[in-house]
């Protein structure tokens, strides 16, 4: 791959060639060189943008980047260990708001958040202290007393 100049780099990634240059101010990633005082990338400064890029979208600070590209090795498995369990966590949550919100929908009353006995009975478990995390944890342990299912 030849040379590439920063507009169609940028437009490669789909950023803002701003962002390539403050990318470089950042110091993740600089250009393989410059033509006519313009910034270029090789496939390798390329490859480095696009990772850049993808972290940043996937939630990695520009910290967290910088320090996953300058220190590789066992660090880079910690970063994706400490991400993946983020993301676990974040799915859960997302799994029970959608049976919690499936259950509301679902219920035959007329005013769930006051007249459904299962959404009164989370509700009220949630104002006794017991924190989300709980309530989902005893949703998944079977605890049917507890538990926010469609079935009402």
């Amino acid at each position: 791959m030849d040379l590439i100049p920063i507009g169609e780099a940028a437009r490669m990634l789909g950023v803002n060639a701003s962002a390539l240059r403050y990318y470089e101010e950042r110091g993740l990633v600089g250009p393989a060189g410059r033509v006519g005082g313009r910034r270029v990338y090789g496939r390798a400064e390329l490859r480095r943008l696009a990772f850049v890029h993808m972290a940043q979208t996937m939630g990695f600070s520009l910290d967290t980047i910088a320090e996953v590209l300058d220190r590789p090795g066992d660090r880079w498995r910690e970063v994706l260990v400490e991400r993946i369990a983020a993301l676990d966590e974040l799915i859960a949550q997302a799994r029970e708001t959608q049976r919690f919100l499936a259950h509301a929908l679902e219920c035959r009353a007329e005013h769930p958040v006051q007249e459904c006995p299962t959404l009164t009975a989370v509700l009220d478990r949630r104002l006794a202290g017991a924190s989300l995390a709980e309530i989902a944890a005893d949703h998944h342990s079977g605890s049917s007393h507890h538990a926010v299912t469609p079935s009402g």
